[in-house]
């Protein structure tokens, strides 16, 4: 069969189509962005990329980062339409299966073209897409609209298809699968309970992100809990390293942070999760983070906001991790600190939980037959 991708330059992305690699179908990806090269991730996928500019012209990286609106007239008429190439796109493959991924960046943008076919459609709602519609920037009635032109569903969590259900969705439910299509789960990196000296902060302070709150809970931690405990924070915003470089207290602490914008390989993140005492994730809106099942499966203990109650699927409050009921509170964040750090049994125990958990229910080899039955289920149901 022919399916036909759309999405989004991402990680996660990559990850999913990868499943089916093996799987004997063509498979394209329409960039609906058409953001940066090819990938060389997903080097066997057919990669409609390249559409966009009309003519690469000299000096346009100049143009477009000291003369912002100068080059936003110029590409009113210097960019093919993302409407004119997708359908252009499907007349050309003739897709038995159109499957987005995401709805504001990927979904919204091609749905007009959706709603003058009938090629089977469909939808994997991600992160905070549905949850968090209003702000950014969703209509509801373009999200009734989506929902209703989509002919099947998946979600990275059950709070959304709930969600989905309650804006005019009544078609057929494929089931809770995590964005990336399951964990590699790296069994070697998993290091025993008492080699386990870093504390892992997820870095996004972005609007919906808050890292910075529980930067302001560190400081409310007695200092002795830290002792011979390195602090890591990954994927930071700029404010986070500059909130670091700002404080004399944070600066005192031993913090190696990595940059949003410096590409980490997931191997090498994972192996950081392998010699995590602590990972730390705080945010007003989500779905299933990624991250948390991949620090999950790594055996570090999980802290982590709970928007929507997403997070309680996967983590039970004082058992295999704590909720942050509150992620602008930060003292109950330091509260939550301060109990992991003094509590070794707990963490011993929810350490061997969470790494069965993510084994029996992510584990992406287990998944990949599931995946590629539900792609045959859909073209099967529509021949």
């Amino acid at each position: 069969m022919k399916i036909l991708m759309v999405a989004i330059p991402n990680h996660h992305f990559f990850q999913w189509v990868n499943q089916l690699e093996q799987s004997g179908h063509e498979v394209y990806w329409f960039d609906v962005t058409d953001g940066g090269p090819k990938s060389s991730k997903i080097e066997w996928v057919t990669q409609i990329k390249g559409w966009k500019l009309k003519w690469d012209f000299p000096f346009r990286s100049t143009i477009k980062k000291y003369l912002p609106n100068l080059y936003k007239n110029i590409q009113k008429i210097n960019e093919n339409s993302v409407l004119k190439t997708f359908q252009s796109t499907i007349d050309r493959i003739q897709p038995d299966i159109v499957h987005c991924f995401e709805m504001q960046l990927a979904g919204l943008p091609i749905l007009p073209i959706m709603l003058d076919n009938t090629i089977p459609f469909i939808y994997s709602s991600w992160g905070s897409d549905v949850f968090y519609f209003k702000q950014l920037g969703v209509s509801k009635q373009a999200l009734q609209q989506f929902c209703t032109r989509a002919n099947y569903l998946i979600t990275d969590c059950k709070r959304d298809y709930k969600l989905v259900l309650k804006n005019g969705y009544k078609n057929q439910f494929l089931g809770v699968f995590p964005g990336n299509g399951g964990l590699t789960i790296q069994t070697s990196k998993i290091n025993p309970f008492d080699k386990r000296p870093l504390i892992l902060i997820k870095g996004y302070d972005d609007g919906v992100g808050k890292a910075s709150k529980v930067l302001d809970a560190l400081l409310l931690v007695s200092k002795d809990l830290f002792y011979n405990k390195h602090i890591v924070i990954y994927s930071a915003d700029d404010v986070i390293q500059q909130q670091i470089k700002a404080s004399k207290q944070l600066s005192d602490f031993n913090i190696t942070v990595y940059s949003r914008h410096k590409f980490i390989q997931n191997t090498d993140l994972l192996a950081v999760m392998g010699q995590s005492c602590i990972h730390i994730a705080n945010s007003i809106s989500d779905g299933m983070p990624n991250a948390l099942l991949e620090a999950m499966s790594m055996g570090a203990f999980p802290i982590q906001s709970n928007p929507g109650r997403v997070t309680e699927e996967v983590i039970t409050h004082n058992s295999n991790g704590y909720l942050i009921t509150n992620p602008l509170d930060e003292t109950e964040i330091a509260c939550h600190i301060k109990n992991a750090l003094q509590n070794d049994t707990l963490r011993r125990q929810a350490q061997n939980f969470n790494i069965d958990f993510i084994q029996e229910n992510y584990n992406r080899v287990t998944l990949q037959s599931k995946i590629e039955t539900l792609y045959q289920t859909v073209y099967s149901a529509n021949q």
